[in-house]
Protein backbone atom coordinates (compact mmCIF):
# COMPACT_ATOMS: atom_id res chain seq x y z
CA UNK A 1 0.00 0.00 0.00
CA UNK A 2 2.73 2.44 0.92
CA UNK A 3 4.55 1.68 -2.33
CA UNK A 4 1.35 2.57 -4.20
CA UNK A 5 1.06 5.82 -2.28
CA UNK A 6 4.68 6.65 -3.05
CA UNK A 7 4.16 5.98 -6.77
CA UNK A 8 0.96 8.07 -6.76
CA UNK A 9 2.86 10.97 -5.22
CA UNK A 10 5.76 10.56 -7.64
CA UNK A 11 3.66 10.50 -10.80
CA UNK A 12 0.82 12.74 -9.72
CA UNK A 13 -2.83 11.77 -9.70
CA UNK A 14 -3.64 11.95 -13.42
CA UNK A 15 -0.52 10.10 -14.54
CA UNK A 16 -0.97 7.43 -11.87
CA UNK A 17 -4.58 6.79 -12.86
CA UNK A 18 -3.63 6.64 -16.53
CA UNK A 19 -0.80 4.18 -15.86
CA UNK A 20 -3.05 1.89 -13.82
CA UNK A 21 -6.08 2.16 -16.09
CA UNK A 22 -8.43 3.39 -13.38
CA UNK A 23 -10.87 6.24 -13.41
CA UNK A 24 -11.32 8.76 -10.62
CA UNK A 25 -12.96 7.71 -7.37
CA UNK A 26 -16.51 8.92 -6.94
CA UNK A 27 -16.74 9.04 -3.16
CA UNK A 28 -14.29 6.81 -1.27
CA UNK A 29 -10.64 7.79 -0.87
CA UNK A 30 -7.65 6.42 0.98
CA UNK A 31 -6.86 9.12 3.55
CA UNK A 32 -3.15 8.91 4.31
CA UNK A 33 -1.25 11.60 6.21
CA UNK A 34 -3.79 14.23 5.21
CA UNK A 35 -3.74 13.43 1.48
CA UNK A 36 -6.45 11.69 -0.55
CA UNK A 37 -5.82 8.82 -2.95
CA UNK A 38 -8.21 7.08 -5.36
CA UNK A 39 -9.01 3.87 -3.52
CA UNK A 40 -9.37 1.30 -6.31
CA UNK A 41 -6.27 2.47 -8.17
CA UNK A 42 -4.20 2.29 -4.99
CA UNK A 43 -5.33 -1.24 -4.16
CA UNK A 44 -4.85 -2.39 -7.75
CA UNK A 45 -1.27 -1.12 -7.84
CA UNK A 46 -0.53 -2.47 -4.36
CA UNK A 47 -1.71 -5.92 -5.42
CA UNK A 48 0.86 -5.84 -8.20
CA UNK A 49 3.63 -4.92 -5.78
CA UNK A 50 2.74 -7.74 -3.38
CA UNK A 51 1.95 -10.51 -5.91
CA UNK A 52 3.58 -9.44 -9.16
CA UNK A 53 0.20 -9.09 -10.88
CA UNK A 54 -1.46 -5.71 -10.75
CA UNK A 55 -5.24 -5.54 -10.65
CA UNK A 56 -7.17 -3.49 -13.15
CA UNK A 57 -10.76 -2.22 -13.04
CA UNK A 58 -12.07 -5.62 -14.21
CA UNK A 59 -10.75 -7.26 -11.05
CA UNK A 60 -13.14 -5.29 -8.85
CA UNK A 61 -16.60 -6.81 -8.78
CA UNK A 62 -17.85 -4.74 -5.86
CA UNK A 63 -18.37 -1.02 -5.64
CA UNK A 64 -16.23 1.64 -4.00
CA UNK A 65 -17.68 0.77 -0.60
CA UNK A 66 -16.27 -2.77 -0.84
CA UNK A 67 -12.83 -1.33 -1.55
CA UNK A 68 -13.22 1.04 1.38
CA UNK A 69 -13.98 -1.85 3.70
CA UNK A 70 -10.86 -3.66 2.51
CA UNK A 71 -8.69 -0.61 3.18
CA UNK A 72 -10.14 -0.25 6.66
CA UNK A 73 -9.51 -3.95 7.33
CA UNK A 74 -5.85 -3.29 6.51
CA UNK A 75 -5.77 -0.50 9.11
CA UNK A 76 -5.99 2.48 6.76
CA UNK A 77 -8.32 5.45 7.07
CA UNK A 78 -10.96 5.98 4.40
CA UNK A 79 -12.67 9.28 3.63
CA UNK A 80 -16.21 9.29 2.23
CA UNK A 81 -16.42 12.50 0.21
CA UNK A 82 -19.14 12.42 -2.45
CA UNK A 83 -19.73 15.58 -4.43
CA UNK A 84 -22.50 17.58 -2.72
CA UNK A 85 -25.56 18.67 -4.67
CA UNK A 86 -25.31 22.05 -6.32
CA UNK A 87 -26.83 24.80 -4.18
CA UNK A 88 -29.11 27.50 -5.52
CA UNK A 89 -26.29 30.06 -5.28
CA UNK A 90 -23.98 27.85 -7.33
CA UNK A 91 -26.65 27.24 -9.97
CA UNK A 92 -27.31 30.98 -10.17
CA UNK A 93 -23.63 31.57 -10.96
CA UNK A 94 -23.58 28.79 -13.56
CA UNK A 95 -26.82 30.04 -15.13
CA UNK A 96 -25.42 33.56 -15.27
CA UNK A 97 -22.41 32.18 -17.13
CA UNK A 98 -24.68 30.40 -19.62
CA UNK A 99 -26.72 33.57 -20.12
CA UNK A 100 -23.64 35.65 -20.90
CA UNK A 101 -22.67 32.95 -23.42
CA UNK A 102 -25.94 33.30 -25.32
CA UNK A 103 -27.61 30.34 -23.58
CA UNK A 104 -25.00 27.97 -24.94
CA UNK A 105 -22.99 25.46 -22.94
CA UNK A 106 -19.31 26.09 -22.23
CA UNK A 107 -16.30 23.84 -22.52
CA UNK A 108 -14.15 22.81 -19.56
CA UNK A 109 -11.19 24.60 -21.13
CA UNK A 110 -13.03 27.92 -21.32
CA UNK A 111 -11.33 30.49 -19.09
CA UNK A 112 -14.71 31.60 -17.73
CA UNK A 113 -15.47 28.04 -16.66
CA UNK A 114 -12.08 27.77 -15.00
CA UNK A 115 -12.65 31.06 -13.18
CA UNK A 116 -16.04 29.92 -11.88
CA UNK A 117 -14.56 26.57 -10.85
CA UNK A 118 -11.91 28.36 -8.82
CA UNK A 119 -14.52 30.59 -7.17
CA UNK A 120 -16.77 27.65 -6.26
CA UNK A 121 -13.84 25.78 -4.77
CA UNK A 122 -13.47 28.44 -2.09
CA UNK A 123 -14.79 27.27 1.31
CA UNK A 124 -17.54 29.89 1.36
CA UNK A 125 -20.36 27.68 0.02
CA UNK A 126 -19.40 24.16 1.02
CA UNK A 127 -17.34 24.12 4.19
CA UNK A 128 -15.29 21.22 5.36
CA UNK A 129 -13.26 18.75 3.38
CA UNK A 130 -14.04 18.11 -0.29
CA UNK A 131 -12.88 15.48 -2.75
CA UNK A 132 -10.19 16.28 -5.36
CA UNK A 133 -12.76 16.70 -8.15
CA UNK A 134 -15.04 19.07 -6.25
CA UNK A 135 -16.46 21.65 -8.69
CA UNK A 136 -13.60 21.15 -11.12
CA UNK A 137 -13.84 22.68 -14.64
CA UNK A 138 -15.29 19.45 -16.04
CA UNK A 139 -18.05 19.50 -13.43
CA UNK A 140 -18.83 23.18 -14.04
CA UNK A 141 -18.92 22.60 -17.81
CA UNK A 142 -21.32 19.68 -17.29
CA UNK A 143 -23.58 21.90 -15.22
CA UNK A 144 -23.73 24.46 -18.04
CA UNK A 145 -24.71 21.62 -20.39
CA UNK A 146 -27.48 20.49 -18.02
CA UNK A 147 -28.82 24.03 -17.78
CA UNK A 148 -28.89 24.43 -21.57
CA UNK A 149 -30.35 20.96 -22.18
CA UNK A 150 -33.29 21.63 -19.83
CA UNK A 151 -34.33 17.98 -20.13
CA UNK A 152 -37.59 16.72 -18.66
CA UNK A 153 -35.77 14.45 -16.20
CA UNK A 154 -33.17 17.03 -15.22
CA UNK A 155 -32.53 18.72 -11.88
CA UNK A 156 -35.64 20.64 -10.79
CA UNK A 157 -33.61 23.39 -9.15
CA UNK A 158 -31.72 23.90 -12.43
CA UNK A 159 -35.06 24.41 -14.16
CA UNK A 160 -36.37 26.81 -11.53
CA UNK A 161 -33.27 29.00 -11.61
CA UNK A 162 -33.18 28.96 -15.42
CA UNK A 163 -36.80 30.10 -15.50
CA UNK A 164 -36.01 32.90 -13.06
CA UNK A 165 -33.24 34.09 -15.36
CA UNK A 166 -35.60 34.00 -18.34
CA UNK A 167 -38.31 35.89 -16.45
CA UNK A 168 -36.05 38.40 -14.65
CA UNK A 169 -32.65 38.49 -16.38
CA UNK A 170 -31.58 41.87 -14.99
CA UNK A 171 -32.48 41.06 -11.40
CA UNK A 172 -30.91 37.60 -11.54
CA UNK A 173 -27.68 38.90 -13.06
CA UNK A 174 -27.51 41.48 -10.27
CA UNK A 175 -28.01 38.68 -7.73
CA UNK A 176 -25.23 36.65 -9.39
CA UNK A 177 -22.90 39.63 -9.14
CA UNK A 178 -23.78 40.01 -5.47
CA UNK A 179 -23.12 36.31 -4.80
CA UNK A 180 -19.69 36.55 -6.47
CA UNK A 181 -18.89 39.58 -4.34
CA UNK A 182 -19.98 37.82 -1.13
CA UNK A 183 -17.97 34.72 -1.97
CA UNK A 184 -14.84 36.82 -2.31
CA UNK A 185 -15.59 38.68 0.92
CA UNK A 186 -16.45 35.60 2.98
CA UNK A 187 -12.89 34.73 3.91
CA UNK A 188 -12.34 38.25 5.27
CA UNK A 189 -15.65 38.50 7.12
CA UNK A 190 -15.54 39.44 10.79
CA UNK A 191 -16.49 36.58 13.12
CA UNK A 192 -19.86 36.75 14.82
CA UNK A 193 -21.40 34.89 17.73
CA UNK A 194 -22.34 31.33 16.81
CA UNK A 195 -25.92 30.14 16.59
CA UNK A 196 -26.00 26.40 15.82
CA UNK A 197 -29.59 26.46 14.57
CA UNK A 198 -29.06 29.32 12.13
CA UNK A 199 -25.67 27.97 11.08
CA UNK A 200 -27.28 24.60 10.32
CA UNK A 201 -30.02 26.30 8.32
CA UNK A 202 -27.43 28.28 6.37
CA UNK A 203 -25.42 25.14 5.63
CA UNK A 204 -28.55 23.22 4.62
CA UNK A 205 -29.75 25.89 2.21
CA UNK A 206 -26.21 26.49 1.00
CA UNK A 207 -26.79 30.21 0.68
CA UNK A 208 -23.90 32.64 0.81
CA UNK A 209 -26.48 35.43 0.68
CA UNK A 210 -28.25 33.92 3.69
CA UNK A 211 -24.99 33.70 5.62
CA UNK A 212 -24.16 37.32 4.83
CA UNK A 213 -27.66 38.32 5.91
CA UNK A 214 -27.41 36.36 9.17
CA UNK A 215 -23.91 37.67 9.82
CA UNK A 216 -25.25 41.23 9.62
CA UNK A 217 -28.19 40.44 11.88
CA UNK A 218 -25.96 38.75 14.46
CA UNK A 219 -23.53 41.63 14.66
CA UNK A 220 -23.20 42.08 18.46
CA UNK A 221 -22.66 45.84 18.25
CA UNK A 222 -25.73 46.37 16.09
CA UNK A 223 -27.84 44.23 18.42
CA UNK A 224 -26.71 46.17 21.50
CA UNK A 225 -27.56 49.44 19.78
CA UNK A 226 -31.01 48.16 18.78
CA UNK A 227 -31.77 47.02 22.34
CA UNK A 228 -30.61 50.33 23.80
CA UNK A 229 -32.75 52.22 21.29
CA UNK A 230 -35.83 50.14 22.15
CA UNK A 231 -35.36 50.74 25.88
CA UNK A 232 -34.80 54.44 25.34
CA UNK A 233 -38.13 54.63 23.49
CA UNK A 234 -39.90 52.54 26.13
CA UNK A 235 -40.53 49.65 23.75
CA UNK A 236 -40.86 46.19 25.30
CA UNK A 237 -38.05 43.74 24.51
CA UNK A 238 -40.51 41.28 23.00
CA UNK A 239 -41.11 39.69 19.62
CA UNK A 240 -42.62 42.18 17.18
CA UNK A 241 -44.29 39.31 15.32
CA UNK A 242 -45.91 37.09 17.96
CA UNK A 243 -45.42 39.21 21.09
CA UNK A 244 -43.44 36.61 23.02
CA UNK A 245 -41.56 38.20 25.93
CA UNK A 246 -38.71 36.03 27.21
CA UNK A 247 -38.33 37.94 30.49
CA UNK A 248 -42.03 37.66 31.29
CA UNK A 249 -41.91 33.87 30.80
CA UNK A 250 -38.43 33.06 32.11
CA UNK A 251 -37.79 35.89 34.54
CA UNK A 252 -34.30 37.38 34.76
CA UNK A 253 -32.91 34.47 32.74
CA UNK A 254 -34.85 35.78 29.75
CA UNK A 255 -33.89 39.45 30.18
CA UNK A 256 -32.82 41.01 26.84
CA UNK A 257 -33.01 37.62 25.11
CA UNK A 258 -34.17 38.56 21.62
CA UNK A 259 -32.84 38.44 18.07
CA UNK A 260 -32.51 41.09 15.38
CA UNK A 261 -34.01 40.65 11.94
CA UNK A 262 -34.00 42.92 8.90
CA UNK A 263 -37.51 44.14 8.20
CA UNK A 264 -36.85 43.75 4.49
CA UNK A 265 -34.41 41.01 3.42
CA UNK A 266 -31.12 42.34 2.06
CA UNK A 267 -31.58 40.48 -1.21
CA UNK A 268 -34.72 42.60 -1.74
CA UNK A 269 -33.58 45.95 -0.34
CA UNK A 270 -30.06 45.65 -1.74
CA UNK A 271 -26.81 46.28 0.08
CA UNK A 272 -27.36 49.35 2.25
CA UNK A 273 -26.05 50.84 5.46
CA UNK A 274 -28.19 49.25 8.17
CA UNK A 275 -30.13 51.73 10.29
CA UNK A 276 -31.67 50.75 13.60
CA UNK A 277 -35.11 51.33 12.10
CA UNK A 278 -34.29 48.65 9.50
CA UNK A 279 -34.15 46.04 12.26
CA UNK A 280 -36.97 44.29 14.10
CA UNK A 281 -36.72 42.49 17.43
CA UNK A 282 -38.16 39.01 17.02
CA UNK A 283 -38.06 35.72 18.90
CA UNK A 284 -35.94 32.80 17.77
CA UNK A 285 -38.95 30.83 16.50
CA UNK A 286 -40.22 33.65 14.31
CA UNK A 287 -36.69 34.36 13.10
CA UNK A 288 -36.32 30.83 11.84
CA UNK A 289 -39.74 30.88 10.20
CA UNK A 290 -38.84 34.13 8.41
CA UNK A 291 -35.76 32.53 6.89
CA UNK A 292 -37.25 29.11 6.26
CA UNK A 293 -37.69 28.46 2.56
CA UNK A 294 -37.71 30.92 -0.29
CA UNK A 295 -38.62 33.71 -0.56
CA UNK A 296 -37.86 34.96 2.94
CA UNK A 297 -40.73 36.68 4.70
CA UNK A 298 -40.77 40.29 5.78
CA UNK A 299 -41.85 41.13 9.32
CA UNK A 300 -45.23 42.31 8.02
CA UNK A 301 -45.77 39.08 6.06
CA UNK A 302 -44.86 37.01 9.09
CA UNK A 303 -47.22 39.04 11.29
CA UNK A 304 -50.04 38.42 8.83
CA UNK A 305 -49.25 34.70 8.77
CA UNK A 306 -49.30 34.48 12.57
CA UNK A 307 -52.52 36.48 12.76
CA UNK A 308 -54.24 34.28 10.18
CA UNK A 309 -53.10 31.07 11.86
CA UNK A 310 -54.12 32.33 15.31
CA UNK A 311 -57.56 33.29 14.01
CA UNK A 312 -58.10 29.88 12.41
CA UNK A 313 -57.05 28.14 15.63
CA UNK A 314 -59.42 30.32 17.64
CA UNK A 315 -62.39 29.40 15.46
CA UNK A 316 -61.56 25.69 15.27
Amino acid sequence: MLAAVEEFDRLGRDAFLKSTGFGRSRAYYLDYQGSLYDSKAIIGYAHGVSTGTAWGPANFSGGDKTVAQRLEALGFMVAFLPNPDWTRDEIILACDLVLTNGWRQLDANDERVRALSELLQSPAIHRGRRNPDFRNPAGVALKTYNIVADSSNGNQLDKLVRQEFQDQPTEMQALAARIRELLREEAEAEPVSNDPDLDEMSAREGGVTLRAHLRRERNPKLRRQKLADAKRRGVAIACEVCGFDFQRVYGDRGRDYIECHHRTPLHVSGETHTRLSDLALICSNCHRMAHRGSPWLTVEQLKALVATSSASIGTA
